[in-house]
């Protein structure tokens, strides 16, 4: 009796324990159940987009754990990066690193592009594609390369995932196929790719390819995919609108921003439906700001945390449903890499060997990602290309990896392209150039300069492009200008007119030919190994011939020389370098030349050139420069010798600047040269400059050696120069103590 009752009590026991549990377990499942999913929508607006890092800042700050990411545009940039494990605060640290002009426009650092590139490029205001005598304007004015180089180094941590529901937190963004009108939904993939596609702004950046469809910017059909984040199951949904509202005629200034004020018609009238969708409608206060406003982003950023503050209560609200806070730690950002293998498709015109001489990689080596982007850089800078997307795939070792490229060819091949200029020497020019690529050889470009003006002329070029390995150029080059010279320029050294003559008015035709070979040596540098062929030809009137009526002629000769070159130049601006270095070296022998000349033996001329650049700060820099050069064998002809006086960036054969002095004033057949810029940027492109250089020029100075002693030339330059469109507007007060004589210079535009 006593067991059964005990058995009785058992089993009675048992029961109310299982009972207890199974009561505990739906307890708990229903607490979880009341924790809501917390999606987070963010809309596109350009720089007006930085307000979202401000509310993620907030959100952060309260340790809310957000469950799904949905944005269009500047909304999917800041949401993809926030889903891959960026805080709120180490966004805005990023972002406050970045050159958006240098972002957005493609601006390259000169040193992506090749010498031959450099030479060609730097003298151009307008460069327009032309085809069947028709311009092409570009699909857009930037190719979206370094907006891509940058979400690619940053989503290097997740580089892996495909599907975006796997990103530290699940997103999706949204872009507009071009063809058919229709809004996607971008949730898998490569994440760089599919965010480039969604900020693809129209007119701004070029549509962006993803398997068989031509996509652009999201906003152009759903800036704020409310409804879309909804359907993945959020129950509350924070959304933050940084869309522009409609602008009177004052704030249409551009085309951005009038093909923005047209999509905002539709944009601003879905929002009355979509705002009252989200729970919590965060409206930050940035009507004083532009969606190009990127210079003002620590403001912008600072007015979306305010917004959000404001709703302080309903967030904290969502911090108690929580139960739990989130801690979002900074994530490590890869700086180095080592790229183990190249494959690269696309390429139907190019050679592997050109496009791996453009990215001076070999395989198997490492470097710095802000020196990987230089060499994405270098193949983009040349124009020939219109995209290029790569991934780096992961192999066995830490931080190495397979680059693995796509590379889309520009279509287009020929090029207008216009320039116009004024200094001292030349005077006022126009320039038109005629550039096509792809003449007679896949990866060639051919160049012809017609410049119009008081000193006509024209230089034509043709380059066969081998990368690493042999190249070919040839060069036509015709010169001419008049000027006051130092006789000692024109006529022989024993000439008995010297004693009698300060300055003659002379006018020089210079016409150059030369074929050569380059290649590139040790990545940096170019060697050029070449022949060629000058007829200089110098007049006066300040002289009569002797049948006195033609002009004196002082030089009418063709030489035929052979000459090898060295050049180096990571300069970050051709006028205004805040870093870098230069050098050029020129070794020129002089074989033969015409009857002109009796008694002619061969001479050589040696000239080298080499500066190096470097800032205090970011509006200070000091650029340093020397210059020497000298005669081996044959001393009497003078024509060729060396002349420093003026300032000009474009002189021909042996012609140098120097302040304090006239064009031409020094002349001999050796000199040694330095020069000193200091260089203040006080306001954008406004600078302010203090120069002084130093010489020593005379007939055989490294003979007496004088070359060492103190200067027996001295100048200095006190200017002020503004970078436009069309290139600098220069002017510079000049003085010499020697002579107590002054100098103004005066440029306009591009050198050429």
């Amino acid at each position: 009796m006593k067991n059964s009752l005990t058995y009785h009590i058992k089993i009675i026991f048992s029961a109310l324990l299982l009972l207890h549990v199974f009561l505990w377990n739906n307890t708990v499942n229903a607490q979880e159940a009341k924790k809501p999913k917390i999606g987070l929508v963010l809309s596109g607006g350009g720089a007006k987009g930085f307000a979202h890092i401000g509310a993620l800042k907030v959100i952060d700050s309260l340790g809310i754990k957000i469950d799904y990411v949905a944005g269009t545009s500047m909304g999917a940039i800041i949401g993809s990066l926030y889903s891959s494990g960026y805080s709120g605060q180490q966004l805005e640290d990023l972002f406050n690193t970045v050159d958006f002009d240098e972002l957005i426009n493609d601006e390259f650092p000169r040193e992506s592009k090749s010498f031959y590139e450099r030479e060609s490029e730097e003298k151009y205001a307008v460069n327009l594609p032309f085809d069947n005598f028709k311009i092409k304007l570009p699909s857009g004015l930037s190719r979206g390369q370094n907006v891509y180089n940058l979400l690619y180094q940053l989503m290097l941590p997740v580089n892996e995932v495909r599907d975006f529901e796997k990103l530290p937190i699940p997103f999706f963004c949204v872009a507009t196929n071009i063809e058919t009108g229709e809004s996607l939904i971008l949730d898998k993939g490569r994440l760089a790719e599919a965010v480039t596609a969604s900020g693809a702004l129209p007119s701004v950046f070029q549509p962006v390819v993803i398997g068989d469809k031509i996509l652009i910017d999201g906003g152009v059909t759903n800036n704020f995919p409310v409804e879309e984040l909804r359907a993945k199951g959020m129950d509350i949904i924070i959304g933050v609108d940084v869309q522009d509202d409609l602008r009177d005629r004052d704030g249409l200034k551009s085309a951005p921003e009038i093909l923005l004020q047209i999509n905002n018609f539709r944009t601003i009238s879905a929002m009355k439906d979509k705002a009252p969708m989200v729970d919590i409608y965060i409206k930050p206060d940035i009507a004083n700001f532009s969606v190009l406003s990127f210079d003002e982003g620590e403001d912008i950023i600072a007015n979306g945390e305010a917004a959000a503050l404001d709703h302080l209560v309903a967030l904290n609200d969502i911090k108690k449903s929580q139960k739990s806070t989130v801690e979002r730690s900074y994530l490590k950002i890869i700086d180095s890499l080592k790229i183990e293998s190249i494959a690269i498709n696309g390429n139907e015109r190019y050679t592997r060997s050109y496009l791996l001489g453009k990215l001076k990689l070999r395989g198997n080596e490492t470097l710095s990602y802000d020196d990987f982007k230089k060499r994405i850089n270098n193949v983009i800078a040349t124009n020939n290309f219109d995209t290029f997307r790569y991934q780096l795939e992961p192999t066995d070792s830490v931080n190495k990896y397979r680059l693995l490229g796509k590379i889309q060819e520009s279509e287009a091949s020929t090029f207008l392209k216009l320039g116009i200029h004024y200094d001292g020497l030349y005077k006022s020019a126009i320039l038109a150039n005629l550039t096509k690529k792809r003449l007679l050889f896949d990866n060639d470009i051919a160049s012809l300069d017609v410049i119009l003006g008081d000193n006509s002329r024209f230089n034509l070029d043709y380059f066969i492009d081998k990368g690493f390995y042999i190249s070919i150029g040839l060069k036509s080059r015709f010169n001419q200008f008049g000027k006051n010279i130092n006789p000692q320029l024109a006529l022989e050294e024993d000439s008995p007119l010297l004693d009698n003559l300060n300055k003659i008015d002379a006018k020089l035709q210079d016409f150059t030919n030369q074929i050569y070979l380059q290649t590139l040596f040790r990545k940096d540098f170019s060697l050029r190994l070449g022949g060629e062929h000058k007829r200089l030809k110098i007049t006066s009137e300040t002289l009569l011939s002797e049948n006195q009526e033609d002009d004196f002629v002082f030089e009418n000769t063709d030489y035929f020389s052979v000459f090898g070159k060295l050049k180096y130049d990571s300069y970050s601006h051709p006028v205004f370098p805040k870093n870098g270095a230069y050098f050029s070296g020129d070794f020129h022998w002089y074989l033969n030349a015409s009857d002109f000349i009796s008694g002619f033996e061969p001479f050589s001329i040696a000239k080298a050139d080499l500066g190096y650049a470097f800032s205090f700060s970011k509006k200070v820099a000091l650029k340093t420069e020397a210059s020497g050069g000298f005669t081996l064998g044959d001393n009497s002809i003078s024509t060729l010798g060396f002349a420093l006086g003026g300032y000009a960036d474009n002189f021909i054969n042996n012609f140098y600047s120097f302040y304090g002095y006239d064009f031409f004033d020094i002349a001999g057949n050796s000199f040694v040269k330095s020069c000193f810029t200091l260089d203040y940027e006080w306001l954008k492109n406004h600078h302010i400059i203090l120069a002084a250089n130093y010489a020593n020029v005379e007939n055989g100075l490294f003979e007496t050696g004088n070359w060492f002693s103190s200067p027996d030339y001295t100048g200095y330059a006190l200017g002020y120069s503004l970078e436009t469109f069309i290139g600098p507007l220069e002017a510079k007060y000049t003085y010499s103590p020697e002579t107590g004589e002054d100098y103004w210079f005066f440029n306009l535009g591009f050198w050429f």
